[in-house]
């Protein structure tokens, strides 16, 4: 048995190679996409390069796979399949493990379908791998748990480098090591305690040089703490805040499983049947990443998150398909209609959910963004014109100052840091924080546009085109996107320490004379 068990699970882990690698990505897709290509080229917290905390494995091991490719969203993605493939392969054997063959070719096919696991295959983020983590961590300490102490040394290696990619897997999978551990003798734990440390120093020493020193990485991750994750905790929050999470997460989580999570019933039904000591175990591995996300910090475009519980899940999942599959009396040939039933619902939730985290949200995406940079790149010159992009995980200043590397691009708002008032200011591929915004050489700016489908968006853009003279704004429009010019002394209205700042802070641009003709140009041919 052993060999074809081997063999299942290759072909499984090519099955969900071949799905993710058909449906990729060809563009960085989420603004954290954007800042770990930006951290590959130049590692640097500090200016979200990429955001805190770093990610410092996972900028590694980007760049070393992004010297092969040459193409850093390829490289992300390639991660993102691979840890996928790792994953799988771990649910196959820890439910053969636990339950048996039937459950472990169902938990795997649940993962193979996932809408939210193919999703996250496809594109350069981090949760993936995250999972991949979470999987193996949770097979080894389910080891341990066995009485297989040996594997202490590993599990504890494995968590710190899983620290590296994801700082927020160390919070939330050392319980699961902790309580596996527990009738381990003190020598033992000592040992784990001391691997655990060395792996994690091995990477945050390098990292810390890196960022510019311990102070300078502190000051970035508490500043970016401040403006995102710890306004709305529990201990600073209504309750409202949190019962809010806790449907998110439970919307997330069908997402995440689709219509597997029919079998969850059946999975609840049977889990007394022997399984008390797995049930406990499954608990310890879950309860703390869901605390967090209800009572600390999660939004619906961070589902991601959530994949750190996806192994865990499949497992369970997969005992209540296997239950129903034994025990429903009807034909074979019913039961495996019903489930390419399922495996189809889950396919479509992935292929054209209306959700940001479908394969047609993604194919738009990157249709609307290769227009937006064209049309730009024709209506504006890099010479003269200021882009201004805001702060959206899509469409935003990220994508602007990564595809026209040639453009200054500023972010708006500015933000709050330990250091006082800064804006993120973009050229050429690289990051830098200024007090203010620069307008020598510059005669215009232009509101990079947001994502056309999103109404919150088009009313975000007019609350900011009213913060200027409307007698001073040139609204052009092309396909499904507004592209609003203004003169450089309004600039002063949008970031009022652009003027005291703006004295040659950036070296003179060259004047491009047929620029205006040149938009006016485009303007009547699209018309």
């Amino acid at each position: 048995m052993a060999p074809r068990r081997f063999i299942e699970q290759l072909y499984f882990g090519i099955a969900v190679a071949l799905s993710r690698f058909a449906f990729r990505s060809h563009a960085l897709y989420d603004l954290d996409s954007v800042n770990f290509a930006l951290g590959m080229m130049r590692f640097d917290p500090r200016t979200h390069q990429p955001h805190p905390p770093g990610y410092f494995l996972y900028i590694t091991l980007g760049r070393m796979l992004n010297g092969v490719v040459h193409d850093a969203n390829l490289a992300l993605v390639l991660l993102s399949i691979t840890a996928s493939c790792g994953t799988v392969v771990l649910i196959y054997q820890l439910a053969l493990d636990w339950y048996g063959l039937p459950e472990a070719r169902f938990a795997s096919v649940i993962f193979l379908f996932s809408p939210l696991g193919w999703f996250h295959g496809t594109v350069a983020l981090t949760y993936s791998v995250e999972a991949f983590f979470s999987a193996l961590i949770g097979y080894l300490c389910w080891q341990i748990a066995e009485g297989r102490f040996r594997l202490i040394l590993p599990a504890a290696i494995v968590l710190g480098l899983s620290a590296g990619v994801r700082p927020s897997s160390f919070v939330l999978l050392a319980p699961i090591l902790v309580y596996s551990v527990r009738r381990a003798s003190c020598k033992l734990q000592v040992v784990g305690v001391v691997a655990l440390a060395g792996t994690v120093l091995a990477w945050m020493a390098p990292m810390l040089r890196a960022s510019g020193g311990i102070t300078v990485y502190r000051d970035a991750l508490l500043s970016l703490w401040r403006l995102v994750p710890g306004r709305d905790t529990i201990f600073n929050s209504s309750p409202g805040t949190s019962i809010a999470r806790a449907v998110t997460v439970a919307l997330i989580l069908l997402l995440l499983f689709g219509s597997a999570c029919l079998a969850l019933p059946g999975a609840i039904r049977n889990s007394d049947r022997n399984s008390g000591k797995k049930w406990r175990f499954t608990l310890v591995w879950i309860s703390p990443a869901l605390c967090f996300y209800v009572f600390i910090f999660l939004r619906f475009v961070n589902s991601g998150y959530l994949l750190l519980l996806i192994a865990p899940g499949c497992l369970w999942l997969g005992r209540g398909l296997a239950e129903w599959f034994l025990e429903v009396k009807r034909s074979r040939h019913t039961k495996m209609a019903m489930i390419a039933a399922g495996a189809l619902i889950n396919t479509s939730i992935y292929l054209d959910a209306p959700f940001y985290c479908s394969y047609r949200s993604v194919r738009g995406f990157e249709a609307e963004l290769a227009e937006v940079l064209s049309t730009t790149r024709r209506i504006a010159s890099p010479a003269n014109t200021l882009i201004i992009g805001f702060d959206s995980h899509f469409l935003g200043y990220r994508h602007a100052g990564y595809y026209l590397p040639n453009y200054r691009t500023v972010e708006f708002p500015q933000v709050e840091l330990t250091e006082g008032t800064r804006t993120f200011t973009m050229h050429d591929g690289d990051t830098t924080l200024r007090a203010g915004v620069s307008s020598v050489g510059v005669e215009q700016f232009l509101l990079f546009p947001l994502p056309a489908s999103d109404p919150a968006s088009s009313d975000y853009v007019k609350s900011v085109e009213m913060l200027l003279p409307a007698k001073d704004l040139h609204v052009l429009h092309f396909g499904t996107h507004d592209y609003v010019l203004g003169p450089v002394s309004d600039l002063a209205l949008l970031f009022p320490s652009s003027e005291a700042a703006s004295k040659g802070v950036y070296p003179p641009l060259h004047r491009d004379s047929e620029d205006v003709n040149r938009r006016e140009h485009f303007a009547s041919s699209a018309r």
